[in-house]
């Protein structure tokens, strides 16, 4: 009881007027009255939900958690990847894109320090994709050493200057 009233107090001191954090004098108030039976019923079932609102936000997590590498880093732990939802970046490597407008499938390689890897994409192609540009592709690494990739995101040119003959811009 004496726990009880110094929340309820405590709630007051710092949201005077709207009774305490979300009603928490009334509610401390109404279990204090609830018979033994009815407050076990209540506090497993309080912790229920609780329980299920930590789960739900720990699956959602999960789901979200994507590892970030390099070409070279994923070459070096290859073997332990392999299934799991992965990001990684790199260069297209020159001469590389193999592009299927009409299936919307993309093959290109990824080059980062001399390693090399395959990646197959399904989707439309990115305006700014082009040999050398620096991609990051979101996906799995497969057993046969390809990368299946769901998205593809190409980095913004970082240098814009104006041309000479009609004064409009041009990604260098």
């Amino acid at each position: 009881m004496l726990y009880h009233r110094f929340c309820a107090t405590l709630s007051q001191l710092y949201f005077p007027g709207i009774g305490g954090i979300w009603g928490l004098e009334v509610l401390l108030r109404k279990v204090d009255m609830m018979d033994r039976k009815k407050k076990i019923k209540f506090l497993v079932g309080g912790g229920l939900i609780i329980l299920i609102l930590i789960y739900m936000v720990y699956s959602g997590m999960q789901g979200n958690m994507v590892y970030y590498l390099t070409v070279s880093e994923l070459r070096a732990k290859a073997d332990s990847l392999y299934g799991r939802g992965l990001r990684v970046s790199g260069e297209v490597a020159n001469g590389s894109i193999q592009w299927n407008p009409k299936a919307l499938e993309l093959k290109f390689q990824l080059v980062d320090k001399g390693q090399i890897l395959p990646v197959a994409y399904h989707g439309v192609k990115p305006d700014m994709f082009k040999d050398g540009a620096q991609v990051v592709v979101e996906g799995e690494y497969t057993p046969p050493g390809i990368f299946v990739a769901q998205t593809l995101l190409t980095s913004c040119p970082s240098k814009y200057e104006a041309s000479s003959d009609d004064g409009r811009a041009v990604v260098k």
